[in-house]
């Protein structure tokens, strides 16, 4: 299993901790340290379409209107801390954000 995000979310911290207390192992992949291969971002923009971009975060409302109007691809490229986070990579099964839901079936809960 494959977390993406960035070190500093609490989400993430929490998605981790969440994931190795249920016995998962659980590899981090930190966005801002280690950014995605332009392959690995159509992947997940393919999965997730416009949803993998969190317009509400400060990162976007920074963007220049090039930025804005750009693809998510485009985005995700010039500033990885735009992407919604976790994503969660479990196999071939693909998740975004960490909710309830997502816990529940990640964790067996």
């Amino acid at each position: 299993m494959i977390l993406y995000g960035i070190s500093t979310c609490d989400t993430c911290k929490k998605a981790i901790k969440s994931l190795q207390a249920a016995g998962k192992d659980v590899t981090f992949r930190d966005v801002r340290a280690n950014p995605l291969s332009t392959a690995e971002i159509d992947v997940i923009v393919a999965e997730f379409g416009d949803r993998v971009i969190n317009k509400q975060s400060t990162t976007y409302r920074a963007f220049g209107e090039y930025l804005r109007v750009s693809d998510a691809e485009a985005q995700i490229a010039a500033q990885p801390a735009v992407m919604k986070r976790p994503v969660i990579q479990d196999g071939s099964t693909w998740y975004l954000g960490w909710d309830s839901v997502t816990e529940a079936k990640l964790t067996n809960a």
